[in-house]
C-alpha cells in the first residue's frame, strides 16, 4: 500500500446460514477504503465474475509441456468513480442518490453495491486437483502515477436443483452373468436395481441386488462409490478418482440365492456434480462386485448425480438464498427485503435501453417506459418495491409498461451460448484402477 492509502478491501454480506448464493440471487456488500492522507483518485470499482479454469504440467525428458484452459461465465463491473464521464450511466451513487467524489477525505470510507446473479445454470463453486470453478468479487483503485491497488473475495455458488432431466429420477437396472474357469466350477450372476441415478447431498442410496450363486466356491458382493474428476486442455484430459466408500454384504454360500437391499449414505460433504462444463466434470459412480477367489470379479456400474442440497417444505428464502420465485410459491413465501443500505443500481448501456447486472441479451428499447419521471436509462415504475435500476422477477405478469415482458438473459438465436452443454455421460473409461 501507497502512503496515502493504507488499506482497501472487499466484502459482502451473506443471505443465509450455509453463505451461499444461487441464481437470480442478489449479493449487496462493500468496498471498504481507508485513507491516511486526502488523495485524488482516478477510478474505484467492484466486479462480479465467475469462471473456471484448469492447469497442469507434464515433464518429457527436458521437456515441460503446460495445458491449461478457462471458460468464463460473466464478468460485470460497476464504477464508483471514473474520470471517462462518457460512461456516467455506469456510475454506482451513495446512498443519498449522489456520484461519489473523486477527492477523498482522510478517514475510512465504504462504498456499497449490489449485484444481481444472473439467471443461467452454472457449474457451482469447485476446487480440485488441478481445476476449479470460483466466482469472486473484486475492487479496483487506481491514482495517477500510482500502482493499481487491487482486493478480490471469492463467494460460494451453488445452483439450483435441477430435476426436469427425466433420466435423473429413473430406476436403473443391470444384470451381469459370469462362467467360472481354472480354481473355480459353475456360474454366478447378479441383478442390480437403483431407484434413480440423482441423489441430493446426503441422501440415502438404496441399492436392491439379487445373487444367484451355483459356483463351488462362496462368494462375496462388494459395494463402492467413488468420484471421477476429468480435467480438459489442449485435446488431452487428466483424470482424478478416489473411493469414498466401501461396504461389504454377507456371504453367499455355494449353489444358493440371496437377495438384499443394501442403503449407502451419500456423505454431505461431496462437491456437486458439474456435468454443464467444457473444461471439467465431476462425476461419480457406484460399483457392484463379488468378490470371487481366483477369478476376476464380475461388476455393475451405475452413474451417480450428487445434486444440490433439497429445499425443504415451508423453507423461507433467507434459507437458501433465492429470491426470485413466482409470487405465492409455497416453497418460497415470503421473499425478504434488499440487504440493508443497498445503494440503487444504475443501468448499463446506451439510455433508454435496460438490462440487469449480468444482463447478455439483446438490447431492450421499450425502456424506459412511458410515463416515467426519472432520469433516461432507469426504469422502475412506483409500484414496483424494490430499488432505483432494478428489474422486476421474469415470473411477473403485470400489465404492459409496468415491468414490461419477461426477458430472458439470452435470448438472440445468433448469440454464443454462455456455456455449452454436453452429453450427461461421455463414452470414457471410467474404471478407478484402469481409467
Amino acid at each position: 500500500m501507497s502512503l496515502a492509502v493504507k488499506d482497501i478491501s472487499v466484502t459482502y454480506n451473506p443471505i443465509n446460514q450455509s453463505n451461499t448464493f444461487t441464481s437470480g440471487d442478489y449479493i449487496a456488500g462493500q468496498v471498504i477504503l481507508d485513507v491516511a492522507k486526502g488523495t485524488q483518485i482516478q477510478s474505484l470499482s467492484v466486479k462480479i465474475k465467475g469462471k473456471a479454469e484448469v492447469f497442469w504440467t507434464e515433464h518429457h525428458s527436458k521437456i515441460t509441456i503446460i495445458y491449461s484452459d478457462e471458460e468464463k461465465y460473466y464478468s460485470v463491473e460497476r464504477f464508483f468513480v471514473r474520470e471517462d464521464k462518457t460512461h456516467g450511466n455506469e456510475m454506482l451513487k451513495d446512498p443519498s442518490g449522489q456520484p461519489y467524489s473523486s477527492a477523498v477525505a482522510p478517514g475510512r470510507h465504504v462504498y456499497q453495491f449490489t449485484f444481481q446473479l444472473p439467471l443461467q445454470h452454472f457449474p457451482p463453486t469447485f476446487k480440485g486437483s488441478v481445476g476449479k470453478v470460483v466466482y469472486t468479487l473484486e475492487t479496483k483503485l487506481s491514482r495517477s502515477m500510482c500502482i493499481s491497488i487491487k482486493d478480490k473475495t471469492e463467494f460460494h455458488y451453488v445452483p439450483r436443483p435441477d430435476v426436469s432431466n427425466p433420466e435423473l429420477m429413473a430406476p436403473q437396472y443391470g444384470t451381469k452373468d459370469k462362467q467360472m474357469k481354472l480354481f473355480t466350477s459353475g456360474s454366478v450372476s447378479m441383478n442390480i436395481n437403483t431407484e434413480k441415478m440423482g441423489y441430493y447431498l446426503g441422501e440415502d442410496l438404496k441399492v436392491l441386488a439379487e445373487f444367484q450363486n451355483n459356483s463351488s466356491r462362496a462368494i462375496k458382493p462388494k459395494y463402492c462409490l467413488y468420484e471421477k474428476h476429468s480435467f480438459f486442455a489442449r485435446g488431452k484430459r487428466k483424470l482424478h478418482t478416489q473411493y469414498l466408500l466401501k461396504e461389504e454384504g454377507e456371504f453367499i454360500e455355494p449353489n444358493s440365492k440371496k437377495t438384499v437391499t443394501k442403503v449407502l449414505s451419500i456423505p454431505p460433504s461431496l462437491a456437486i456434480s458439474i456435468l454443464n462444463c467444457r473444461i471439467l466434470k465431476v462425476e461419480y459412480r457406484l460399483r457392484v462386485y463379488l468378490d470371487v477367489p481366483y477369478a476376476s470379479d464380475p461388476e455393475i456400474k451405475f452413474p451417480v448425480v450428487i445434486l444440490p442440497p433439497q429445499p425443504v417444505s415451508g423453507a423461507t428464502n433467507s434459507d437458501f438464498g433465492i429470491w426470485n420465485q413466482p409470487p405465492g410459491s409455497n416453497m418460497y413465501p415470503n421473499p425478504p427485503p434488499m440487504a440493508p443500505l443497498a445503494p440503487p443500481l444504475n443501468v448499463v448501456g446506451p439510455s433508454g435501453q435496460f438490462g440487469a447486472p449480468g444482463y447478455y441479451g439483446p438490447p431492450l428499447n421499450q425502456f424506459p417506459a412511458p410515463g416515467y419521471p426519472g432520469p433516461p436509462g432507469q426504469f422502475a415504475p412506483p409500484s414496483y418495491p424494490g430499488p432505483l435500476g432494478q428489474f422486476a422477477p421474469p415470473s411477473y405478469t403485470g400489465p404492459p409498461g409496468q415491468f414490461g415482458p419477461s426477458v430472458s438473459h439470452q435470448s438472440d438465436p445468433s448469440a454464443p451460448p454462455l456455456y455449452q452443454e454436453y452429453q450427461l455421460y461421455p463414452q470414457l473409461p471410467d474404471h478407478p484402477e484402469k481409467s
